[in-house]
């Protein structure tokens, strides 16, 4: 089912590898500090952690209520005079992402509510650089044929979608966060089935068809803004 509790909401998706030697420092700093400071400024919702299946890297996903959050002086004040350690910590991880994406559709399962589908414990992340001659195309098939398809999955949980506002290090424009119940889902019948049609096989000839997946496991619990 269409649900409207997330549309207009804007999620900041940023990744760090810390190094094996302050991994602990790494993952007491950021659910100590980095995160919680973010919470007391306006427009901060909510944030929760994974960590990559694949490789080292951690991810943290941040609930904006909009774009906007990113621009309050509490926001620039926090960003611009870091501590010590975060200064220290910036200096020294790797495989640094930082997306800002605002959300343009959500869908969950009838049975599924919005906060069952954000505590889900595994995210795919599918990121794309789409020209805007094919958007309305690509748009149509994902809402109408991609995504109905991958939810007959009982352990599809959610599909958010988003449009990339900003980010490093590359030049997507979309962003899909699929909410597992487990991992299993990604090898499942119905997931082939959405990947084997005619319609995304044409999609794909195209040169700019070449999405970008990765899959993470949530660490920790959310942490919750002031409002």
């Amino acid at each position: 089912m269409a649900d409207e509790t997330l549309k207009g909401r804007a999620v900041l998706f940023s990744e760090m590898t810390p190094g094996a030697s302050f991994l602990q420092q790494f993952n007491d700093w950021y659910d100590r500090e980095h995160i919680p400071v973010r919470m007391k400024c306006p427009g901060f919702v909510s944030a929760q952690r994974y960590k990559a299946r694949d490789g080292e890297g951690y991810l943290a996903i941040y609930e904006l209520d909009d774009a906007g959050a990113l621009s309050t002086p509490e926001y620039q004040d926090v960003k611009n005079k870091p501590s010590d350690e975060t200064r220290w910590m910036l200096a020294n991880v790797t495989g640094f992402t930082r997306y800002l994406a605002a959300e343009t559709s959500t869908r969950l399962r009838q049975d599924t509510a919005v906060d069952a589908g954000l505590a889900a414990p595994v995210i795919h992340s599918v990121w794309f650089q789409v020209p805007e001659s094919d958007g309305p195309e690509f748009d149509d098939w994902y809402e109408t044929e991609h995504i109905p398809m991958l939810m007959k999955s009982p352990d599809w949980l959610m599909v958010r979608r988003l449009r990339v506002l900003d980010g490093v290090p590359d030049p997507f424009t979309h962003l899909s966060i699929h909410y597992l119940a487990r991992e299993e889902a990604l090898n499942s019948p119905e997931r082939q089935a959405a990947r084997s049609t005619p319609w995304r096989a044409r999609l794909a000839e195209r040169a700019w068809f070449k999405p970008s997946y990765a899959v993470f496991r949530r660490h920790g619990g959310r942490q919750n803004g002031r409002s």
